[in-house]
């Protein structure tokens, strides 16, 4: 193994795509042959980058990656814009698109077709304990973002800032704001199925946001060893007991000393979410580097009191009100409550120097998101109250076009 990175010393974005059919829009269950048509495995060297592709649980979903840790997401930007052009090149000869967002509009989860190849066997044990015939397992697309650590003390503070961050992510990342055709009663409404997806088993996920940790032997004890026991009796095997089982909204991959960040929304373009991950790392830095508060003050927010505000963030995106004080102390923030939207607005002007170093053009696409409100708000203005799927596939259509031109949907545009 390659010796472990320092914080902030290189970075992997994943992001999660659905294949559509190109006249209805429909799911279609494409990735096997998509995969093979892109030689998955054998990765491409695109602008210096190494990028390739792999499949998800379901087999409407590809998903593209950097193979290696890039020092910055602006090298990332030209990469993805020509991996996803290759990706709709080949979809395209299926007559098939590439769909964005974090959820599917209208899909019936019930008839998703899971993935039956490489680790076809923990799909089937997923399927078994959880039925993935549903929302929050069949039907969702995410952007992850890998935040490496080199030692227990880099990953203690690490941990502890991604902690804080995770409740603002919707307001900036939402994109699921229908399913089954409807609107639904959240902006983030993936996150929300995503919440309920493993009830059976609540140490999986817990409360999305991971309790804290002081170390690995802290987290394999508190964390990891719990979902262990209580999935054993199902699992005799051991098929599903590893750390990806984790399920929470940043979870440890010890196997690749990271920090795996897994609430934002895929977004309309590249473009957007490698702004958003600029962003989300530059604020991360600046609570690691305890730029507001010291260590043990963001370890005294406990997890329930995050949790609530990450769900308010989910149902009403930039415009959730954030009335804990003591968290809007720990971004250096004095008022006793604030806007979703206004607090993100306050980090850019914060943290835009170690943004810009991070991904240089990612402003534009930020103050879009900052002045039109996530995503979800802008396709919810698009759709303006219609409930129809003409509607709906109308609205989705563009979002597949920026797609393929690498450019932010603005409603009305």
């Amino acid at each position: 193994m390659a010796p472990a990175l320092h914080a902030f010393a290189g970075y992997g974005i994943e992001l999660e795509y659905a294949i559509v059919d190109g006249a209805t829009l429909d799911p279609r269950p494409l990735a096997e042959p998509l995969l093979r048509a892109l030689e998955s495995g054998r990765p491409k060297r695109i602008d210096g980058v190494e990028i390739d592709w792999s499949n998800e649980l379901v087999a409407h979903v590809v998903e593209i990656k950097n193979v290696a840790p890039v020092a910055s997401f602006e090298l990332l930007t030209t990469a993805f814009h020509d991996g996803v052009a290759a990706t709709a090149r080949r979809v395209g000869e299926f007559d098939a698109l590439l769909m964005p967002t974090g959820m599917h509009p209208w899909m019936d989860a019930r008839t998703a077709e899971l993935w039956t190849h490489s680790d076809g066997a923990i799909y089937r044990a997923f399927d078994r304990l959880f039925d993935c015939h549903r929302h929050g397992w069949a039907n969702l697309q995410s952007m992850h973002i890998n935040l490496p650590f080199a030692d227990d003390d880099e990953f203690a503070r690490l941990h502890a800032a991604v902690r804080l961050v995770l409740p603002l992510i919707p307001a900036l990342a939402a994109s699921s704001p229908f399913a089954d055709g409807q609107r639904m009663p959240f902006l983030d409404y993936r996150l929300e199925a995503y919440r309920c997806n493993t009830e059976r088993v609540p140490a999986i996920t817990g409360a999305v946001i991971p309790d804290n940790v002081y170390g690995r032997a802290d987290y394999q004890a508190g964390v990891l060893e719990p979902m262990y026991r209580d999935i054993a009796a199902d699992d005799p095997e051991r098929v599903l007991q590893h750390e990806w089982l984790n399920a929470r909204g940043a979870i440890a991959r010890f196997d690749r000393n990271a920090i795996e960040i897994r609430l934002c929304d895929t977004q309309e373009c590249p473009r957007a979410d490698l702004a958003i991950a600029a962003i989300v790392t530059a604020v991360v830095r600046a609570l690691y580097d305890a730029r507001w508060q010291p260590l043990d003050a963001q370890q005294a927010l406990s997890t329930p009191r995050l949790a609530a505000l990450l769900h308010a963030g989910m149902r009403d995106g930039e415009e959730a009100i954030i009335a804990d004080a003591a968290y809007l102390r720990a971004f250096g923030v004095s008022d006793p409550a604030l806007r979703a939207g206004d607090l993100c607005a306050h980090l850019v002007d914060e943290c835009d120097a170690t943004a810009r170093v991070l991904n240089r053009g990612y402003r534009e696409s930020i103050d879009t998101i900052l002045a039109h409100g996530p995503l979800a708000r802008r396709i919810v203005r698009a759709i303006d109250g219609a409930t129809g799927r003409k509607e709906l596939a109308h609205v989705y259509r563009r979002l597949c076009d920026c797609l393929m031109r690498d450019e932010l949907f603005v409603a009305g545009a």
